[in-house]
């Protein structure tokens, strides 16, 4: 009965059952012939790419050699998958640096306009202040002239 119920195993269940020595805490099978594969304990969405194309075993003479040449498929899918996962990561990374720089050049263009219209706006208001000091002092000069012309008629 063992070696039948081998046969009707996918071979990702007996990978499985060797990763996890301690099956997960389920209840036990309701029936005595049924076979549950959840128990396996490595999610779906990890091999997205290997789920249609596991190969199912049709004879218990499937020898060790195929076993490690699809461990080493495996392996390598996963590897593949990975790099890809690590790949995206990288350019994610690098799109964030890419625009965290862009926008220090926009702050910095930005901080170096506002800066430079600061100074002329200041620059103008010091030449305006200036002017009417000197207006005032032009006028003072007036008036003391005035008074002094009153005092000499009056003299």
């Amino acid at each position: 009965a063992y070696k039948e119920k081998m046969k009707e195993l996918p071979l990702v269940s007996l990978f499985c059952s060797c990763f996890l020595s301690d099956p997960l805490n389920k209840p036990s099978y309701a029936y005595e012939d049924t076979v549950d594969l959840t128990w396996c304990g490595i999610p779906e969405r990890e091999f997205p790419s290997l789920i249609p194309c596991f190969p199912h075993r049709h004879s218990a003479a499937l020898s060790r050699g195929l076993s490690r040449r699809y461990s080493q498929y495996q392996e390598a899918e996963l590897l593949k998958h990975l790099a890809e996962k690590r790949e995206h990561e990288r350019e994610v990374i690098q799109k964030a640096i890419e625009e965290n720089n862009n926008f220090i050049k926009a702050a910095k263009e930005k901080l170096a306009h506002k800066m430079e219209s600061n100074k002329e706006n200041r620059e103008a208001h010091l030449a305006a202040m200036l002017e009417r000091l000197q207006e005032k002092d032009k006028h003072a000069e007036e008036v003391r002239k005035n008074k002094e012309l009153k005092e000499e008629a009056s003299r």
